[in-house]
């Protein structure tokens, strides 16, 4: 689905790469499987791609519906450097479809124009060091659709030290995969569901581009990876599909990938479903640890059990959590203090960090 809404050169206006012309003049963008293919002035599904003056361009580029400091956990990213600080930011729009899209008002939205922030790279690199963050996060929408944004803010954060996080549903196409993981250290990515009729009923997605990501994140990158899964009561949690996708999980990306499995909440266009139970959540982790999976959490709910880090060696917990918030830690470095089985992930040498619970806005000196 393409839409004709008038486009402006500007400042925030930058061309792409990834795109190619048709046989019938028309504009294809090859950035991901989408393939929207575009006549003049018109934007591709995910609002701020577009086809200006014969080319396809980004029209947000240096533009953003908001800065937070958060915690890394609220990513999730419980094994990349726990307890530090991650600045976090989006743009507007999406090419996903989600009915059940938790941050609506941001990835739907056709009215971010005029309230958007101006941030250049450098002052977001800046921003983030000045608060003492170890991280710069690429969320809210999904960021691949923000591309030569990402690249620009990603290398600055670089040149500062800083680390960078995607969180993304990995709806992408091969060669703009590999240029956008090429600079991010960590991701955790969206796996929403194991059945293809769930895909593209309820997102208006592919399952197999998203598996595809997946084994390439895991198994050609160094990016650290964990996996989210929102629970969503009578369509995507069957025991039948559970575990399927984990046994996946194991076989393609290995047993130390960590999973998250998050409660949903009514939201957008699926308000008559129910929140995801307790019990639920709970169930999901079991079954991914039957099946191999060392690290399965739950998210979005109080439960110290589901969302704490149990040493693989000798069971013990070694990371303790509630939320967002750490308890205690047993780790020496990236060891367990009671056996020294190695835990998998990026940990900080002289403890965890201290930014706790906090969601901090921040605006940008420009």
């Amino acid at each position: 689905m393409t839409e004709t809404v008038p486009i402006q050169a500007g400042a925030d206006v930058v061309s792409t790469r990834y795109w190619h012309r048709l046989d019938d003049g028309r504009l294809q963008c090859d950035l991901c499987p989408r393939a929207c293919r575009l006549n003049e002035g018109q934007r591709g599904l995910c609002f701020v791609r577009g086809r200006l003056n014969d080319e396809v361009v980004l029209t947000t580029w240096g533009r953003s519906s908001g800065f937070c400091v958060d915690p890394i956990e609220k990513k999730p990213l419980n094994h990349f450097y726990p307890g530090s600080a991650v600045l976090s930011f989006g743009t507007a729009g999406c090419n996903l479809s989600c009915k059940f899209c938790q941050n609506w008002d941001i990835s739907k939205s056709r009215q971010m124009d005029t309230l958007m922030d101006q941030a250049r790279p450098e002052a977001i690199a800046r921003t983030a060091r000045e608060m003492g963050c170890t991280s710069v996060a690429y969320t809210y929408n999904d960021p691949v659709i923000f591309h030569e944004y990402a690249l620009d803010v990603a290398a600055a954060c670089h040149e500062q030290g800083l680390k960078n996080v995607a969180v993304t549903a990995g709806y992408i196409c091969e060669a703009p995969r590999r240029e956008f993981f090429s600079v991010m250290d960590a991701a955790n990515i969206d796996l929403k569901s194991f059945d293809e009729a769930f895909y593209w009923k309820t997102t208006g997605a592919h399952l197999q581009p998203v598996l595809d990501t997946l084994e390439y994140v895991a198994n050609e990158t160094d990016v650290w990876l964990e996996l989210t899964t929102l629970l969503i009561p009578g369509r995507n949690d069957s025991e039948q599909e559970l575990d399927a996708m984990t046994r996946w999980v194991v076989r393609h990306l290995g047993p130390g990938v960590p999973m998250h499995f998050t409660a949903f909440h009514p939201d957008y266009k699926l308000r008559d479903v129910p929140a995801t139970s307790h019990a639920s959540l709970q169930r999901a982790r079991a079954i991914a640890r039957a099946n191999g999976i060392i690290h399965a959490y739950t998210g979005n709910v109080h439960d110290s059990e589901g969302s704490s880090t149990a040493c693989q060696g000798c069971g013990e917990t070694v990371i303790e959590r509630d939320w967002y918030q750490l308890g205690q830690w047993q780790l020496e470095g990236n060891q367990c203090r009671h056996c020294g089985t190695v835990l998998a992930g990026h940990f900080q040498v002289d403890g965890p960090g201290r930014w706790g619970a906090r969601r901090v806005p921040v605006t940008l000196a420009r």
